[in-house]
């Protein structure tokens, strides 16, 4: 008879209990338990102590035997949208199911759950849509401003959509904060995609007097195609909102030099302006897309072109 639990653990760190129970008697993994040898994760569910504080091992722990899907804050970061967060891990199982949490655990019960569910690792996950609601009506688990970082994020690597987003919010009629997040998917679907870029549309873009604009406009130049942030169609004008983060680096810099002549080629011209610029002097940056909005118009229209 094995004695040592190692030799019966797989590599995931953790076992069912009845399977453990296949090699081992009773007493014998009771022993384990009380002498640190193999920790209690969940009802049924038995690991060997250094995988026993992994968080993974955590959540599948949560998940196994259940029908039920990681949930809220544990499926943000399944889905790598957001750190994980101390505490429980946060399942969702049907309404109406047995089965009540244990500690460690937070059990949530919703229609639909374990029939929309996805897979991330082999992990029973949360779609991100619903994850992003939940979470977001929940706003004690996660602040609000990581969970709408984890909306624009998901967006941007398509791993959901706005309209997903809002479908999804749509089915949530009492959620708390519910016009706040309306607010932000609607900027998501008129193509931001970071938080610089929302905040140029509501204070520069769309303010009086500016010319109109499109957002995540594509133009093609030869085999390539290129995302405009912001495009006026009328005055072939790009106005790209660049993030320190993104934009500082000399390789990235050489990329845009690149990009803004490649793009001219056919027609656009480009303006760039940088965080500090945009979020400091919005009015500065106002005035010069007048200015060259203006001026491109002359241009195209011939007026005073010698």
């Amino acid at each position: 008879m094995a004695r040592n639990p190692r030799r019966l653990v797989d590599e995931r760190g953790w076992i069912p209990a009845s399977e453990l129970l296949e090699e081992v008697s009773r007493s014998t993994v009771r022993t384990w338990v009380a002498t640190g040898r193999l920790v209690r994760l969940a009802p049924g569910v038995l690991a060997l102590p250094d995988a026993a504080g992994n968080w993974r091992v955590r959540v599948a722990a949560a998940l196994h035997g259940r029908e039920a899907v990681a949930s809220h804050t544990t499926a943000l970061a399944l889905w790598e949208l957001a750190d994980p967060v101390p505490g429980p891990v946060h399942i969702t199982a049907e309404s109406g199911r047995s089965g009540r949490g244990s500690p460690g655990v937070v059990v949530h019960r919703a229609p639909g759950a374990w029939a929309d569910r996805r897979r991330v690792e082999g992990l029973a996950v949360s779609a991100v849509e619903r994850a992003v609601v939940d979470t977001w009506g929940r706003p004690a688990l996660l602040p609000r401003a990581q969970v709408r970082a984890a909306a624009i994020t998901a967006v941007r690597r398509r791993l959901c959509s706005p309209r997903q987003l809002r479908h999804e919010l749509a089915r949530n009629t009492r959620l708390p904060g519910r016009a706040d997040l309306g607010e932000l998917v609607d900027l998501l679907a008129d193509g931001c995609r970071s938080e610089l870029e929302i905040w140029g549309c509501l204070h520069v873009l769309r303010a009086p007097g500016m010319p109109a604009f499109v957002q995540q406009r594509p133009v093609t130049v030869g085999a390539e195609t290129f995302v405009l942030d912001a495009a006026c169609e009328e005055s072939m004008l790009a106005v790209e909102m660049d993030g320190a983060a993104w934009h500082g680096s000399r390789a990235q810099r050489e990329s845009d030099i690149r990009r803004d002549a490649l793009v001219a080629t056919v027609g656009w011209q480009t303006l760039r302006f940088g965080y500090s610029r945009m979020t400091g002097s919005p009015e500065a940056c106002r005035r010069d897309i007048r200015a060259v909005h203006a001026g491109r118009l002359r241009m195209l229209r011939g007026d005073g072109v010698r």
